[in-house]
């Protein structure tokens, strides 16, 4: 038994206390709590769960008694009959878990858990985002598309309820697409300000509905005056500390080297230690074992697509066997032995390793699992987060890039540790010298690997045919529709030999709609953003001035980055590329490296542009039409630049069925650290982003809806010939490249610079994105636009909330400054903004919401 509170380290230096709620009959919150830091501009501390099994390893039986034990509360709450009419909802990654066991207890209700991975041709039914976005949000992808749509009571599980935030938003979203009468919230602990429990009261009034609330302890955490920039403070010292390797600070090397709460991997590795428990001798390696567990066919790893009663009679049925498997490959006393999860892959590990501690194989079984989320360790026993181990996202296709966490495994004293995976985490990244393997190993005798395989759900039905408008031609869906490519001046205002779109001409269908009714019915959930367009925007004389202005001070800057790019594309990727870029932004940028080629080269490179759309995937017809008619191996496909990188992997998960295709995207800018391939990673204005189809051969983004597009069609795309006296398609690539020969000199010594460079992508951006999301109160980070080119973007097509500019940033935010003065929308200079500026659209827009000038705005 804990001698020394695990909060009191971040207690006794940020004067932080946990309050107690007044229940005599609840757990004490110090049982159940532990305090760390990590580093995040609005809140500094971390409440660390010593009974969900994240973080901290604990007892299975005592995780799965927590959640069990709420959900049996929930149904007494109910009752038998609605009991058996609830759903039960779970939130990534740190309650799925949690939300299994609740679901365990209520008996008979299924269970579904919100994902941050993409599964393809699984269709979104609905998150907290924008609809149909890509993975790392959350998304609901339930196998059966009528799983949220009953009226019974639906019962959300998280491990905290601090501000409630997340919560509502979910039932906002949900609500206004299935309405019932009665919720049912479930958390470990609810943390909420007394302001927050009224503001619940409030909602739950104006919604019409019943609201519970049912958590094993309740209080509030105190925090004195000042204890943010004091925590920050403490963070920035430790990670100075950490990454000096001061040994002679034990706290500050913390272990497994302390590690930057923003996750540096060079100071994260070793482990100093603490338990009693004897581990291996230091520098040792263990061999990785590989377990094969038997999973029974056809049961769900968890419940990323629904896990119905049923599935959990066969799981019951199977635990005994499974176990056993894993019991015979540890070998008589195995000794200490921890079963570990992965992120969102919780409940399976857990009811694993439930059924081995109640075996007796081993002498002890802790359960605990990896996570995405970065923490200060430091190592002393009153901090929650004494060691980490650090290592890559190795799932595929990950649900986020970047660095994975291992807390307070390093120096526990294991002598085994049962790695449990599912399927799509099975992957060479795993494996890898630097993987979550090889940094298990010196840590413990031994490393077991069990893969559970990951669940594929049914293909969704073939709907029915749709009644196509009539100004639409009716076409034979029966055999495949392999066109050539549109070419202007019929479709698109580019010369015929600079690109051909692999797109139908939607030119005559009415696909227009106003800007704040696309965003209310995006957001609730009832349209996808490529199944209309925004009314094109029509710049003013003084937007105008400002583009070409832009324009005129970049052109060499952007010519420098086509001639990098496409020397490198050239140099590594193949000598003779055929151009793919992905309509529309992407295209200027195929039209200026073909010219750059020609130019310099004398190569006539073939150039095609293709429809991708989020969270639907890359037009698998025009892929066949450029397998057809090239190598694939020759195909380089070509964006403008990268934000987040959502593009980047949603063509990597699109192209997995496909053979022979290399998925990564190039980009002329890559601010987001996303990609290897690029022009630069410089965050600055791209003047082909402050226009629509006026700078892209007057071609619309791009349409998906299944009344236009047939399973044999293209997507399509409108080609606005009537704005023929505003385009400057051509002018901005003829300006642009008149600069090539000025430049060609600095991009030569550029390019050799980069071909002997570390480029791996860091996906740096990324995590801004996430920080940001949580920090602006936003929750969904497909809500957050980085960089200047989606900045604009929002500006022009969406309806945003405010923009966050870099300090002192100059003219490349001179378009930006005067959109948001014209849509009244706010600008806040922020410091440490890793892009020039970021685009933020409110999580929830109210159509009709206006501000003092009259304008749409985004409310709750």
């Amino acid at each position: 038994m804990d001698t020394v509170w695990s909060g009191t380290w971040v207690a006794d230096r940020l004067g932080v206390s946990l309050q107690e709620g007044g229940d005599p009959a609840a757990p004490r919150l110090d049982t159940l709590l532990g305090l760390a830091l990590r580093r995040n501009p609005k809140r500094a501390h971390l409440l660390v769960s010593r009974v969900l099994g994240k973080h901290v390893p604990q007892s299975p039986e005592a995780v799965y008694a927590a959640g069990y034990g709420l959900g049996e509360r929930v149904r007494a709450l109910l009752g038998d009959e609605a009991a058996a009419a609830a759903v039960v909802l779970g939130y990534a990654e740190t309650a799925t878990g949690l939300g299994h066991c609740v679901a365990d207890g209520l008996a008979l209700a299924p269970y579904l858990h919100s994902t941050r991975r993409p599964v393809p041709g699984v269709e979104p039914a609905g998150g907290f985002e924008e609809a149909h976005s890509h993975a790392t949000s959350h998304l609901l992808l339930p196998e059966d598309p009528e799983l949220l749509a009953g009226g019974g009571p639906l019962v959300l599980v998280d491990d905290e309820f601090s501000t409630g935030n997340t919560v509502l938003n979910t039932i906002a979203d949900l609500h206004a697409r299935h309405p019932r009468g009665h919720y049912v919230v479930v958390a470990l602990v609810d943390m909420r300000s007394p302001a927050d429990r009224d503001r619940l009261t409030a909602f739950a009034e104006g919604l019409g509905a019943r609201i519970d609330l049912v958590a094993l302890a309740r209080g509030t955490v105190s925090l004195p005056e000042g204890v943010l920039a004091k925590g920050q403070a403490l963070v920035e010292e430790y990670e100075t500390r950490a990454a000096a390797g001061d040994a002679d600070d034990p706290a500050a090397v913390a272990g497994s080297g302390a590690g930057a709460a923003s996750g540096s991997r060079s100071t994260a590795e070793s482990g100093a230690g603490f338990g009693s428990a004897a581990g291996p001798a230091a520098g040792s390696v263990a061999a990785v074992e590989r377990v094969a567990l038997g999973w029974p066919g056809g049961l769900p790893d968890g419940g990323r697509h629904g896990f119905a009663p049923a599935d959990r009679d066969r799981l019951e049925a199977a635990l005994p066997a499974l176990a056993g498997r894993v019991a015979a490959a540890l070998g008589p006393e195995p000794g200490r032995v921890l079963v570990l999860g992965n992120e969102e892959l919780m409940y399976a590990p857990l009811r694993l390793a439930r059924a081995l501690e109640e075996s007796g194989a081993a002498r002890e079984v802790r359960f605990s699992t990896t996570t995405r989320s970065p923490v200060l360790a430091v190592d002393d026993p009153g901090y929650a987060i004494r060691t980490r181990l650090v290592f890559p996202a190795h799932d595929d296709p990950a649900d986020g890039p970047g660095d994975r966490y291992a807390y307070n495994v390093a120096g526990a004293g294991f002598d085994a540790v049962v790695a449990v995976v599912d399927g799509a985490g099975d992957t060479a990244a795993l494996h890898a010298p630097d993987g979550l393997l090889a940094r298990l190993a010196p840590h413990t005798g031994r490393v077991l690997l069990a893969v559970v395989p990951s669940y594929e759900p049914a293909p969704a039905p073939v709907p029915a045919p749709v009644s196509v408008p009539a100004t639409v031609p009716v076409l034979d869906r029966q055999e495949p529709i392999m066109s050539e490519p549109l070419r202007g001046p019929a479709f698109s205002s580019y010369a015929p030999e600079d690109v051909g779109w692999l797109l139908q001409d939607f030119s005559d269908v009415e696909l227009e709609a106003p800007t704040e009714e696309r965003e209310e019915a995006i957001q609730a959930g009832g349209a996808h953003y490529a199944e209309s367009l925004p009314v094109e925007y029509q710049p003013s004389p003084a937007y105008q001035e400002l583009y070409q202005s832009a324009l005129t001070a970049s052109a060499a800057r952007i010519a420098r980055a086509v001639g990098t790019v496409t020397e490198t594309v050239l140099a590594e990727r193949t000598p003779s590329p055929v151009l793919v870029s992905l309509a529309r932004a992407g295209t200027p940028v195929g039209v200026l490296m073909r010219r750059w080629a020609r130019a310099r080269h004398g190569l006539d490179l073939p150039h095609y542009a293709v429809s991708i759309v989020r969270g639907r995937g890359i037009d698998t017809n025009a892929l066949r039409w450029l397998a057809a008619h090239h190598d694939p191996a020759d195909i380089v496909f070509v964006d403008g630049w990268t934000g987040k990188g959502a593009i980047t992997r949603e063509l990597a998960a699109a192209l997995t069925a496909f053979e022979g295709f290399d998925p990564e995207i190039v980009v002329l800018a890559d601010p987001g650290s996303c990609v290897t391939t690029y022009g630069t990673r410089e965050d600055f204005l791209i003047p082909s982003a402050c226009l629509n189809s006026t700078v892209s051969g007057l071609v619309s983004r791009t349409v998906l809806r299944s009344d236009l597009v047939g399973p044999a069609d293209f997507h399509g795309a409108k080609f606005y010939r009537e704005l023929a006296g505003a385009d400057v398609s051509v002018g901005f690539v003829d300006t642009v490249a008149a600069h090539f020969d000025e430049v060609a000199e600095a991009v030569d010594a550029e390019v050799k610079e980069l071909l002997a460079a570390d480029r791996a992508p860091t996906w740096e951006g990324w995590a801004a994105v996430e920080r940001i999301s949580e920090e602006y109160g936003i929750h969904d980070v497909n809500l957050v636009k980085p960089g200047v080119g989606e900045t604009t973007r929002v500006l022009l097509r969406r309806v945003p909330w405010k923009i966050l500019a870099q300090r002192g940033a100059g003219a490349d935010l001179d378009h930006v400054r005067l959109l948001a003065e014209q849509r009244g929308v706010p600008v806040e200079e922020v410091d440490g903004l890793p892009y020039t500026c970021v685009g933020l659209i409110h999580p929830r827009f109210t159509r009709g919401a206006t501000g003092a000038d009259g304008k749409a705005v985004a409310s709750k």
